[in-house]
């Protein structure tokens, strides 16, 4: 299978490539958005192009007994294992944005026509493991995610991966946080190796008195890029927050855009973003849109990078789309180099180079890692980013 082939192609010429009769609607959003390119906005900085054009082969995806497990696991988008008694099966998608920004979010659509649905009960914690076991082949999946009224989840994502090369990975989620309900999604990714490239498409929807927060730590290299789509009911929140390690020839970061709908709602959105290898170029492309219907309003977004290499590049693109004036917003981006007087000055106390930059790095990451109040994914969390780090400087 050519993405490409689904390039300049009438609806009905789309249709009968993804045997997608009576998905007409996803069909024609999916050909009026057309398949992304350089000059696409979402993709103008991820050489989507030299992704797309190249012939991956096709899985089969049947549904498996699950085994019981302390954690969901899913291996090259199906699901194998997951807890005792959590609600997970696999069902069409009933509620679909049908106003994304994001092309390969219809086109997730119509390569999955059966979702993943996880529905979570009560107060719970939950741990998604991705598993990649395959070289060669495009796997696309998407799930959709439920939470209760009144209750407070967490979920923790992983990415493993074996030795492959050559894989492409679509997923994605739909979110659906229920009204009073907190939320809490923290997602950790190491990428190395050139094992494989994902393209994440996401879209959340927080209800009214609802919070989301969408925490993503990326580490390493290769090639990914989150599309993240978030709408805010009235009095809803959403806090999401990005770090970036990248080093080698990695491609890597979020496009997003964080919607007000309702009166009151609030976001704040925070990426720091450390580059630390040649042809490395870390993405930011962020938009805040405030609806007419979004009175009082409060909304923040904030980007920084180091840079930790002369040939590093990062594309920051805070920008706020506003059409009411009773509200408070702010945006910015600063990109900068490590401080030579406080390397010099840890320097100076007998510390290695390697290690002062560690530690001014860590220090400068730790505002979004310390969010993260489960101390055991805290150490994850760290121990992940040392490990991509001290390669990098062996």
């Amino acid at each position: 299978m050519n993405l490409t082939d689904l390039k300049n192609k009438t609806p009905q010429e789309i249709t009968d490539l993804l045997g997608a009769k009576d998905r007409e609607m996803l069909v024609e959003r999916f050909v009026s958005l057309g398949l992304p390119n350089k000059k696409s906005e979402a993709y103008r900085y991820f050489d989507v192009e030299k992704v797309l054009d190249k012939r991956y082969n096709a899985l089969t995806y049947v549904p498996k007994t699950l085994k019981v497990s302390d954690k969901i696991e899913i291996v090259d988008g199906i699901v194998v294992a997951g807890p005792q008694g959590m609600r997970i099966y696999n069902e069409a998608c009933q509620e679909i944005d049908m106003d994304h920004f994001d092309p390969m979010y219809y086109l997730g659509h119509l390569l999955c026509p059966q979702t993943i649905k996880i529905e979570l009960d009560g107060d719970t914690e939950v741990e998604i493991e991705h598993r990649y076991t395959q070289s060669d082949v495009l796997i696309n999946y998407r799930i959709v995610l439920y939470n209760q009224a009144n209750r407070h989840a967490t979920v923790y994502e992983n990415f493993i991966c074996e030795d492959i090369s050559n894989t492409l990975v679509l997923y994605g989620y739909d979110m659906h946080l229920a009204q009073d309900s907190t939320l809490r999604v923290v997602k950790m990714q190491h990428m190395q190796h050139n094992h494989y490239t994902m393209i994440a498409s996401h879209k959340v929807n927080v209800a009214k008195n609802a919070h989301a927060m969408l925490k993503s730590f990326d580490f390493g290299a290769d090639k990914a890029l989150q599309l993240l789509k978030v709408e805010l009911d009235e009095y809803a929140h959403v806090d999401a927050g990005h770090l970036l390690y990248l080093n080698d020839d990695a491609k890597r970061g979020t496009v997003s855009q964080i919607v007000h709908v309702g009166e009151h709602s609030t976001s704040k959105q925070e990426a720091k973003n450390i580059l630390d290898g040649e042809g490395t170029r870390g993405i930011f492309d962020a938009l805040i849109r405030v609806e007419h219907s979004a009175k009082y309003t409060k909304a923040e977004q904030n980007s920084k990078a180091i840079l930790l290499h002369d040939k590093a590049y990062m594309a920051a693109k805070p920008q706020l789309e506003i059409y009411i004036d009773e509200l408070e917003a702010s945006h910015g981006a600063t990109t900068g180099q490590l401080d030579p007087k406080q390397l010099f000055y840890l320097q100076s106390r007998g510390i290695s180079h390697v290690e002062a930059r560690k530690m001014l790095v860590i220090a400068f990451a730790n505002t979004l890692i310390e969010e993260v109040k489960d101390t055991r994914h805290q150490e994850r969390i760290k121990t992940a980013f040392e490990s991509v780090f001290y390669k990098a400087h062996q």
